[in-house]
């Protein structure tokens, strides 16, 4: 069969999608990019945000079309955290799906494409997690994710991950090595680490974190770049920011969602730090001379004007390099739903907006300080409308941080390393040439 997947949400939901995949290929199908040609048609879906849904609901439908405009000939097959959280609807609401998977039950999906090709619906979920070393990159094939955990444990009284993907569990080490190792022989060069809560790896096993243990055996591997995403701050310790910053391929950037600044509004997210915990952390992390993401929710319940204005200035205080704003999503099932003090739609994207062209400024500013200086840039492709090579380097992250724009003189290859000069800044983007 001809087989067309479409990834939405985040780049762990990419990694289960390239499994599924790299299964349905070892199994002999075959993967098509056009709907149009695919005799299966493949949608894994992300439920965290209302935005995230509505998403997954177009392309169902959208989907959908294609499927009737075939003569119901297509079959279209929906996985992930939507059929996870709000199954028994789906059936009744999308008659044209031929089956319903949840997001521990990808190891099922060759099984299910047989039977829906055979006329059956099939709807699944609760499945026993199988780990599966096999990948099929969907990424270009020099970085690749490396999910070293599923679930979450933390909680926060915003989110439904717990709900959805269950409690913490680390992959077998042995595992994560042999399948970095095969990513390494295929010509991965930067190894992103991610998982819902990356600093946690391996408490499940014996109570400890063992995230440096592993990092310094996927050290031994020939890759370039070790980056790591998703460290809970509560557990960035003294210990790992040394470790950030003097090993010599982790790159020397930490994502940290950091949620907000004022105390209370962390306590009522049940988040595990407070005000003067997260000022000191971040001033940790850029004494270490380490670039910093984060990310913020504005409009929280009960976030006042004042609670707002804080962060707003510690944005301008604490200079961080990256920060993804996003207005507070109201998720039913989860406590914060049930809170008091829920704003309204129009002043949480207000304040989200406020706090956007802060940390727009900030990065603007940052880049036209790189002026003169030469870094190392990881060549990631070309944009033809600049007509310009498109890199990055190890401190911006791929399709989340801004991007270097560079020309040479010489022949240049996607996937290889350069200096670059930087010449200019045009707005958050940088603009250099190879020396």
């Amino acid at each position: 069969m001809k087989i067309g997947v479409i990834s939405l949400g985040c780049d762990k939901n990419r990694v289960d999608t390239e499994k599924m995949l790299a299964r349905l290929v070892r199994a002999g199908h075959t993967t098509v990019s056009e709907e149009e040609d695919a005799d299966v048609l493949v949608i894994n879906t992300c439920a965290f945000t209302e935005a995230a849904k509505n998403e997954a609901i177009d392309e169902i439908l959208s989907a959908a079309e294609v499927k009737r405009a075939s003569g119901n000939k297509k079959k279209l097959i929906v996985t992930g955290c939507l059929p996870q959280r709000y199954i028994e609807a789906l059936e009744e609401e999308f008659p044209e799906v031929d089956a319903f998977l949840g997001v521990a039950d990808y190891d099922e999906i060759v099984d299910v494409v047989a039977k829906v090709c055979a006329g059956d619906r099939i709807y699944c979920r609760g499945g026993g997690d199988v780990y599966y070393d096999g990948r099929m990159l969907t990424t270009p094939y020099h970085y690749a994710y490396l999910k070293i955990a599923e679930g979450c444990d933390n909680h926060c009284t915003y989110c439904a991950i717990p709900s959805i993907r269950g409690a913490y569990r680390s992959e077998k080490t042995e595992d994560l090595i042999k399948e970095a190792a095969s990513l390494a022989a295929d010509g991965v060069k930067e190894l992103i680490l991610v998982a819902q809560d990356v600093t946690r790896y391996g408490v499940d096993f014996d109570g400890k974190p063992h995230l440096t243990e592993l990092v310094r055996e996927l050290e031994k591997l020939d890759f370039e770049w070790i980056r790591l995403m998703y460290l809970e701050p509560e557990m960035v310790t003294d210990e790992l920011i040394s470790f950030v910053r003097d090993e010599p391929k982790v790159c020397k950037y930490m994502d940290v969602p950091l949620q907000h600044i004022d105390s209370d509004v962390l306590k009522r997210m049940n988040r595990h730090t407070d005000e003067k915990y997260t000022r000191d952390l971040v001033r940790k992390i850029k004494a270490a001379g380490i670039t910093m993401r984060t990310s913020f929710i504005s409009g929280f319940p009960g976030e006042t004007e004042q609670a707002h204005e804080k962060l707003k200035a510690f944005l301008e205080e604490a200079r961080i390099d990256y920060a993804g704003i996003f207005a507070y999503s109201r998720e039913e099932g989860t406590p914060a739903d049930r809170m008091r003090g829920h704003l309204d739609e129009e002043t949480k994207e207000r304040r989200a907006e406020e706090l956007r062209a802060v940390e727009e400024g900030i990065i603007t500013e940052n880049c036209r300080s790189m002026q003169g200086k030469v870094v190392k840039v990881v060549y990631d492709g070309i944009d033809y409308d600049r007509q310009c090579f498109v890199g990055r380097t190890e401190r911006q992250a791929p399709d989340i941080d801004n991007l270097v724009y560079f020309t040479s003189d010489a022949e240049v290859h996607i996937g290889e390393f350069y200096d670059v000069e930087i010449v200019s800044a045009d707005g958050i983007d940088l603009i250099g040439r190879t020396v």
